[in-house]
């Protein structure tokens, strides 16, 4: 899967609201622009639909993502702790993720964010370069695992049909 065959994607952002649906895909849009060699990993999982942008099919290498919530999207930094943010415009106080939150495609800071989006990913390349591995890039998306429960407040989810 690429850019353009998100029917996956789209499977999964269904139970969102519309406005929350346009971002995400913008966003996306946004991100795939930037680095279309990177391979975009899927996953639908209980509490949220991520999608990340790696320089391999590991989660671990994972420099930036889309977290996808009922009001809003986190634009995230997967080792945000580690790249320069001086308008101090990143949230998040753990050890390494970092996050923008995204009401709307319109009002957010493209240049800053292109800025941090450059400084994730050579950060990076320089841990693959530490492990002694090269990036694989392929620019495809992988739904790397899809839950088959979710729990999402403020998302009302079909009930499941019992078994006459």
């Amino acid at each position: 899967m690429s850019k353009e065959e998100n029917s996956d994607l789209i499977k999964f952002l269904e139970p969102y609201p519309e406005e929350v649906q346009k971002n995400a895909l913008l966003l996306r849009d946004f991100l795939w622009d930037l680095y279309p060699k990177c391979n975009e990993l899927i996953y639908d999982n209980y509490n949220a639909l991520v999608s990340g942008w790696s320089t391999t099919e590991k989660m671990g290498d994972i420099f930036c993502s889309v977290g996808v919530f009922p009001k809003h999207i986190h634009l995230g930094f997967y080792w945000g702790s580690e790249i320069a943010d001086p308008e101090n415009k990143l949230q998040g106080k753990g050890k390494q993720y970092r996050y923008i939150i995204v009401t709307d495609m319109e009002t957010i800071p493209k240049k800053y964010m292109i800025r941090l989006l450059k400084d994730a990913y050579n950060n990076s390349i320089a841990k693959l370069k530490l492990k002694k591995l090269q990036p694989q890039l392929k620019g495809i998306t992988i739904v790397k695992s899809e839950s088959p429960v979710k729990r999402r407040p403020g998302i009302k989810t079909a009930k499941k049909i019992k078994n006459k």
